[in-house]
């Protein structure tokens, strides 16, 4: 398996494509904006796209969407119906799939949005705006950042201490640091 990172200027979002390189199929995740580099990844790598995963429904996250559906017979996941527009895989609660011949684990992770998930390839969580490197994701009441922060700690900090971070904004990091260093899921602090 194989990451690369590509940073929607417009928005300041991170896009991830995740390969396997054996079957040479790609996951494409938060396409929050399809491009030529996008595209010449794809197509001189020789990659189906097999899936687009959203962490949620921010158009930052999935404006690429549309024209990615243009160009390529992909099948979007997500935990909002509505992103997808047509066939769509709408995932609820936490669970796991096969998808381009990689196990993709997924965690609801409520709190910055109502749909927001979490999705675990390998040793990599791709959080969307849920957890980023020394912050968590904004939210709207109190209410709102317990329920993130109590998600948070249960189902993406007690991962290892190596799972690497790909956030949705900003730097990667890992969940050592993030427990470490993230003010915003200290234990002393709910």
């Amino acid at each position: 398996m194989k990451v690369y990172f590509h940073l929607n200027l417009e928005s300041f979002s991170n896009c991830y494509f995740v390969v396997n390189e054996l079957s040479k199929q790609a996951i494409i995740i938060d396409p929050g904006k399809i491009n030529e580099q996008i595209i010449k990844q794809v197509e001189d790598g020789n990659l189906k796209l097999a899936a687009a995963l959203i962490t949620h429904n921010h158009m930052s996250h999935m404006n690429g969407l549309k024209t990615l559906k243009k160009i390529y017979d992909v099948e979007v996941y997500a935990a909002d119906a509505e992103i997808a527009e047509k066939p769509s895989h709408v995932l609820k609660g936490d669970g796991s799939l096969t998808i381009a011949g990689m196990n993709v684990s997924y965690y609801s992770v409520p709190g910055h949005s109502a749909d927001s998930i979490v999705f675990k390839i390998g040793n990599v969580l791709f959080t969307g705006d849920t957890l980023q490197a020394g912050i968590i994701g904004t939210t709207n009441s109190n209410y709102s950042k317990k329920t993130l922060v109590t998600n948070i700690r249960t189902k993406l900090l007690s991962q290892h201490d190596d799972t690497i971070v790909m956030p949705g904004h900003g730097p990667m990091s890992s969940i050592g640091a993030e427990r470490m260093f993230n003010i915003d899921t200290e234990t002393r602090k709910s």
